[in-house]
């Protein structure tokens, strides 16, 4: 089945977001899937993986949006315009960028995607499933890694210091922008991270978990704790899997995945019922 990509701008507060929509060419569509990215760097290592997830799910029949936050990519705004709460309502409207609004609805985040999916859902947003691919749980942790960049940054070349991100934070909490390999960030986005945990009500029936790893094995504890967690609520499907292969999102050069956009094809369609005859 060969697949339609439309770019498009869709207005909201603050400019418009640009999406690039994924759809078959032929055929009605079964579903609908919003891909999420990660954070700064993380997103630009991505985009080629996150493509290639989009048109294995178009060509499968599913409508797709991906989507560029404020302040990122092609949409409108600075990054230091962006705030957590403007990121969490953007997943809704690049689910609304579908057509068909009475087909079930994946919404699958990467690294920092899924914190905001999970946000999402809280706030809201009614969706069949949410899949993760190796999923920030922690808003709180990623937001130190990233804030130690800075504070590496402003150390210069002098090894024996200690990284201190206290005083970054205490920047940002007087309400000053700062500036982290090349990004501006604002006390708002910083202070939706810090609070953002990788946590789904029993709204949510199904849920997925991709992780992308160098050894193969079991998950890490952090992984198992999270599963753990989301397996306690009744009836809910919990689905997971382990795939060996770079962390493509932070590699120094552009690397993929080829098992991966079936790998989560597969998983989206055994979480919606939607496996293909």
């Amino acid at each position: 089945m060969s697949v339609t990509c439309t770019p498009e701008f869709v207005s909201a507060a603050g400019g418009d977001r640009f999406v690039m929509r994924f759809s078959p060419a032929t055929g009605a569509p079964r579903g609908r899937l919003v891909l999420l990215q990660p954070f700064a760097e993380e997103a630009n290592k991505s985009r080629r993986m996150l493509a290639e997830i989009a048109r294995a799910a178009a060509e499968a029949g599913w409508l797709v949006a991906l989507g560029d936050y404020l302040g990122t990519g092609d949409s409108a705004g600075d990054f230091s315009e962006a705030s957590w709460q403007a990121w969490v309502d953007e997943v809704a409207l690049f689910a609304a960028t579908a057509d068909e609004p009475s087909l079930p609805l994946v919404v699958c985040g990467l690294r920092l995607g899924a914190l905001l999916a999970a946000d999402a859902v809280r706030a809201g947003l009614v969706a069949d499933a949410v899949v993760a691919i190796n999923p920030v749980t922690s808003g709180k942790q990623a937001l130190t890694q990233f804030l130690r960049l800075g504070a590496a940054a402003e150390l210069g070349q002098d090894a024996t210091a200690r990284i201190d991100t206290r005083e970054l934070r205490e920047r940002l909490a007087r309400g000053e922008t700062v500036e982290i390999a090349g990004y501006g960030l604002s006390p708002a986005l910083a202070q939706g991270m810090d609070a953002a945990e990788f946590e789904l009500g029993a709204g949510v029936a199904g849920i997925g978990w991709i992780e992308v790893g160098s050894a193969e094995g079991a998950f890490s504890p952090v992984a198992e704790r999270a599963l753990g967690r989301l397996r306690e609520h009744p009836g809910r499907q919990v689905e997971s899997v382990m795939l060996r292969g770079p962390a493509f999102w932070q590699t120094q050069e552009i690397e993929a995945v080829p098992a991966l956009p079936g790998i989560c094809l597969e998983m989206i369609e055994k979480l919606t019922g939607l496996a293909r005859a």
